[in-house]
């Protein structure tokens, strides 16, 4: 088997007594579309940043085509970097900003002027380039930015928070524009968010940062439906966390028992917990039925706190006995639905397989 096309081995960033990056490892295949996401200070941008050069790991090592980049300072480590500000020069126009990295690798001015007018294709501005970057929109500024980091065909491009700037509506058309780029260039692409949506629209594979470390590496439906620590569970998605009593834990399945007596069994379970230990139960909202009458299975009462209109569906909030907070999604126009109000009892039920028990 080949080596991966970019592998990150071991690094850690410490700055003084702070450790913003611990023994992050990390394997990245030619083409590939990698988000790392994760909360402000997790060490995803830190990350991206020793990728780039632009600061110097603690220890570890990076590898591009089995050779280490550690020594080659960052102008020279010929990789493309899109920031969140776009960082073109004012005083250029669109066509010179794109030819800038051109001119400074003394490629001649045919070569030039042919691939100013490819990235232009590229990026769907033919006729933009003699204006200025103060004469375009937020979103096209940011098309330019991306085609002057791919103009001089880098073999990784790294981005940080490039559209963390624009409006939800010009983020998402962008969103769908860096796709079809990406598909298009088949360059690899290392891309920083703290937003899921995002991440989940974009990548191939997801890596989720905590704290300096990542928690947990997968595809956005792999990190969804199995993940593997709370914290992922929680940033991944929407969730609920009830309490629940380990009754038995073997084979990464649990039995639980929740308030009220209810009983359920073969819950994968994450964490190491003894029979009769405090634990957390996780649930998707969209996974959870609801019932008015207590049907066979339906093992949780709970009564309707509040109940919200979202277009497509229904959003029923809901408290137990305990006192703990339910959020069920529902399709918009389910049985359930009809005549439903808040102080209503109602009876939530689960797949265990659809569950997850963190101990």
């Amino acid at each position: 088997m080949s080596e991966p096309f970019l592998q990150i081995r071991g690094i850690r960033k410490e700055y003084g007594p702070v450790v913003a990056v611990h023994d992050v490892n990390l394997d990245v295949r030619r083409g590939e579309f990698l988000t790392f996401l994760g909360p402000s200070g997790s060490g995803k941008s830190t990350t991206l940043y020793i990728l780039a050069g632009f600061e110097n790991p603690t220890k570890g090592d990076i590898t591009l085509e089995g050779k280490t980049l550690l020594a080659t300072p960052s102008h020279k480590r010929h990789i493309g970097m899109v920031f969140q500000r776009y960082t073109l020069f004012p005083h250029l126009t669109v066509g010179e900003n794109i030819a800038f990295p051109l001119k400074v690798r003394r490629k001649s001015k045919a070569e030039i002027d042919s691939k100013v007018k490819e990235m232009l294709r590229l990026v769907r501005l033919e006729g933009f380039e003699d204006r200025k970057p103060a004469q375009m929109s937020g979103g096209q500024q940011q098309r330019v930015a991306l085609a002057r980091a791919l103009a001089y065909d880098p073999p990784v491009l790294l981005m940080d928070e490039p559209l963390s700037a624009l409006d939800k509506k010009l983020r998402e058309e962008i969103q769908h524009e860096i796709r079809r780029i990406h598909q298009q260039t088949e360059v690899t692409i290392l891309y920083v968010t703290h937003d899921q949506e995002e991440a989940l629209r974009l990548s191939d594979r997801i890596a989720v940062f905590s704290k300096g470390v990542i928690d947990q590496i997968g595809t956005g439906p792999e990190l969804y439906a199995n993940p593997k620590t709370r914290f992922v569970a929680e940033f991944i998605g929407d969730s609920d966390f009830i309490s629940c009593d380990l009754v038995s834990s073997s084979g990464g399945q649990a039995t639980i028992a929740l308030g009220g007596g209810a009983i359920f069994n073969q819950i994968p379970v994450h964490g190491k917990g003894t029979s009769g230990a405090r634990a957390a139960l996780m649930l998707r909202p969209e996974r959870i039925r609801l019932s008015r009458a207590r049907a066979a299975g339906a093992g949780l009462a709970a009564t309707v706190s509040d109940i919200t209109f979202l277009g497509n569906n229904i959003h029923v909030s809901t408290e137990t006995a305990t006192g703990e907070a339910l959020s069920v999604r529902l399709p918009f126009g389910h049985e359930a639905i009809a005549g439903l109000n808040r102080g209503d009892i109602v009876h939530l039920d689960f797949d265990p397989g659809a569950a997850h028990v963190f101990c």
